[in-house]
């Protein structure tokens, strides 16, 4: 119809242009003045095309026409698909389609047509846009979004329960009716679940029990509306039943064993029960409990919260001698089972439990713990307090020894003996610890003599009773003051007191003064403490300006006590208000400590030391300075570089004995306190051979060749005595440092060391006490 529609449209356009054209001109005629020209349209119908035509290409899609009379005009169309899919006849102006089109691919195609002259290609018309519509048809199956789909239901829900949904889409125009309509149908799993036109899937079976089977695995089908003779395609749909708790637990075994030594701890594992609870484990929520037997107050069992077994712990310590097998009963249930889902037949879960306890070698067991004994203290008559008494609970009975593992207060104050004695080897002081404690193991001996390995401990406790041993002391006040101007009865201080003995709450100490001929006065308080008062006032500080001030304290022990303790008591100058003003500072006493001692002492015997050594090497230059002589013999002699004689006819002033002294005892010039040796002028002449002194004159001058750092002792001279019959008589100028020359000699003390020793003779006077 719609193609007799468009043949028909396509004769009678040129009809209606001849039409327009002969009214254009009629107008145009009678219209001549106004020059206006006619606006011309494009002329067409509304084009449609049906997808996937099966007849040979090219398909007609239509025609468009213009109100343009032109014998050069032209059509051409221009777009997307403009002459690929869709292309123009030139001069008619028909539509083609050189494709078989596809709805589902696009619906629609815009294009824009023109008009134009041929022979210049100027445009006759304005460009007009235009669609051509694609019709569908139902070529298209409904498609699944997905190849497989996943559910959940919980096992044992009611018929109708929703499990999940699944969603097919048809591509084909759902404007179309029937087009686009998908239902669904399960193929397979059908007896199980059912499936609604909407996608979505309910429960069919009441006692879905995942225990049974666990995963359903069921097959979809989707399909065009009833009546359409479209496609379909099927999908997986995979639906787990999720675990309730419905279930009870069974024990694995009818009956369990365990063995456990005697000396297992309390709360120790002695064995564990297995049961099988065939939910999943976050509704496995086991509980044991005793049915037959009375030993739950010797066990208990426990669930472990992983794995649900049961864990048998003794709670009391067990004694194979008492009792060495237990058996009871217990059950197995789960209180937090749905009752809605129980099935009903099921046999209640029970077992039976045989524990059987083996022999071991136990530690001796203490009959009275802990012990504890009194003591007077100081009581030199006691040495046995009592004794600890432990046994062997096993068959063999051994003998025990018991042993001192710890003391506190640490020392030798309580012994144990090998038989359990216990004993004071000294008098307990109470006033060094009000208690003493010692740890004493029994260990069993063994056949062999040797001790067992195992060993129990007791503790030993010794309360030392107070004997009234100490007398009171006074608790030192901060520095009692009082104003010399104090008036009489003013207090001065408030004095109280401590015992080192245990004080009883009725106990009170006395206090009084040791005399009463001083300026100041007691008066108790009655609540162990005292005041000290000004008695008659008026102090005088010149005459003293501290007081001594003895007082008694008594307590009230059996018997009582007496100290005396003495007060220190300073007078201070006070203004008018009381307040003071001036007070003299207490001598303070300075404590040393040991390691101050020590320091101080070695200290002053460095110092000793250090003197004696500084006192012998002074004593040691005196000796090697035994050669020394006063100024008045030292003038006359003198150290000179010329070979000087003893004159003419003397052959005996020259003293050989000094040089054979010198060699004797090996003294070197050095030594002497000058850097010269000095030699005493001998009181007689001595006259030694000429062969000895030709022979020290040879030795002294191999010795002064060898050794650089010696003098040259062939240089000393004595001219102390220049020889009786020289006609220049002394040649001697020493003489001369007490003549009144005027001449200054201090230019000496510039020529460096070698003028030393005459700058210091002619630069100053001669003194007595001047030593070489």
């Amino acid at each position: 119809m719609s193609h007799l529609i468009l043949l028909l449209s396509l004769f009678l356009a040129p009809a209606f242009a001849d039409g327009g054209s002969q009214k254009s001109s009629q107008s145009l005629c009678s219209n001549d003045v106004s020059h206006k020209r006619q606006k011309r349209d494009w002329i067409w119908n509304q084009m449609h095309i049906k997808e996937e035509i099966d007849t040979p290409l090219p398909h007609h899609v239509g025609k468009i026409t213009s109100s343009v009379r032109n014998n050069n005009a032209k059509y051409i169309i221009k777009g997307e698909y403009a002459n690929t899919i869709f292309k123009v006849e030139e001069t008619s102006g028909d539509v083609y389609a050189f494709e078989r089109l596809d709805r589902e691919k696009k619906a629609e195609y815009e294009l824009t047509a023109l008009i134009i002259d041929r022979t210049n290609n100027r445009s006759l018309e304005q460009p007009s846009k235009f669609i051509i519509k694609v019709y569908d048809i139902n070529d298209n199956a409904p498609v699944f979004v997905q190849k497989v789909f996943n559910g959940s239901v919980p096992e044992m829900s009611p018929v109708g329960t929703s499990v999940t949904k699944v969603t097919a889409v048809d591509a084909d125009d759902p404007t179309v009716s029937g087009h686009a309509t998908v239902t669904y149908e399960v193929t397979t799993g059908s007896e199980y679940f059912t499936i609604d036109d909407s996608g979505v899937i309910y429960t069919k079976e009441p006692n879905l029990d995942r225990e049974t089977k666990s995963t359903y695995e069921i097959v979809v089908r989707a399909k065009d509306a009833p009546g359409f003779s479209g496609d379909s395609s099927t999908a997986t749909v995979i639906i787990t039943l999720s675990d309730i708790n419905d279930n009870f637990p069974v024990f694995k075994h009818p009956s369990f064993h365990f063995k456990v030594p005697e000396n297992i701890s309390v709360g120790g594992e002695v064995g564990r029960v297995k049961v099988e609870d065939i939910d999943e484990p976050q509704h496995r929520n086991t509980r044991y409990s005793f049915i037959q037997g009375e030993f739950r107050d010797t066990f208990d069992i426990v669930a472990n919260p992983y794995t649900n077994e049961g864990i048998i712990r003794p709670k009391k310590p067990l004694d194979f001698e008492t009792i060495s097998e237990y058996r009871f009963s217990i059950e197995a249930t789960d209180p937090t089972v749905n009752l809605r889902h129980f099935k009903p037949g099921n046999p209640r879960s029970i077992s039976t439990v045989t524990i059987e306890v083996t022999d071991v070698d136990e530690p001796p067991v203490f009959t009275r713990l802990p012990y504890e004994f009194k003591v007077r203290e100081n009581h030199a008559e006691v040495k046995t307090l009592g004794s600890v008494h432990a046994e062997d609970p096993d068959a063999a009975k051994r003998k025990i020894r018991y042993i001192q593992r710890r003391a506190s207060p640490s020392g030798d104050y309580v012994r144990v003996s090998n038989n359990g004695v216990i004993q004071l080897p000294k008098p307990l002081d109470r006033e060094f610890s009000s208690s003493y404690n010692i740890t004493v193991a029994a260990v069993e001996i063994l056949e062999d003599g040797r001790l067992s390995d195992r060993e129990s401990h007791a503790h030993v406790h010794v309360i030392v009773d107070d004997v009234n041993d100490n007398a009171p002391e006074l608790v030192s006040p901060e520095e009692p003051r009082v104003c010399e101007n104090a008036a009489p009865g003013k207090v001065i201080v408030r004095i109280s007191a401590i015992d080192k003995d245990e004080t009883s709450p009725r106990g009170f100490f006395r206090y009084s003064l040791a005399t009463e001929d001083s300026n100041f006065s007691l008066i108790e308080n009655y609540d162990n403490t005292a005041n000290i008062t000004v008695k008659y006032g008026q102090f005088n500080r010149e005459l003293a300006k501290f007081h001594y001030l003895p007082v008694l304290i008594s307590d009230n022990g059996d018997p009582d006590l007496t100290s005396t303790n003495t007060l220190l008591i300073s007078v201070c100058k006070c203004n008018e208000e009381g307040d003071f003003t001036f007070c003299e500072e207490r001598a303070k006493q300075v404590g040393v400590s040991i390691q101050a001692l020590v320091a101080i002492f070695i200290c002053i015997f460095t110092i000793i030391v250090i003197v004696l050594l500084i006192l012998l090497r002074k004593r040691h230059k005196k000796d090697l300075s035994g050669l020394g002589r006063s100024v008045a013999e030292i003038h006359e002699q003198l150290v000179t570089y010329d070979e000087e004689g003893g004159g003419e006819m003397d052959t005996t002033s020259y003293d050989v004995s000094v040089l054979n002294s010198v060699r004797k005892n090996g003294l070197k010039a050095e030594a002497a306190p000058s850097p010269y040796a000095q030699v005493q002028k001998p009181p007689g002449n001595i006259t030694p051979g000429a062969g000895g002194m030709e022979m020290m004159i040879e030795v002294k001058k191999d010795e002064a060749d060898n050794d650089r750092d010696l003098l040259p002792y062939d240089t000393l001279h004595i001219y102390g005595y220049e020889g009786a019959e020289s006609i220049a008589e002394s040649l001697s100028s020493l003489g001369s440092g007490s003549s009144d020359s005027d001449i200054d000699y201090d230019f000496l003390n510039d020529w460096g060391p070698r003028f030393k020793m005459l700058a210091e003779l002619y630069g100053s006077e001669p003194s007595e006490d001047f030593v070489y």
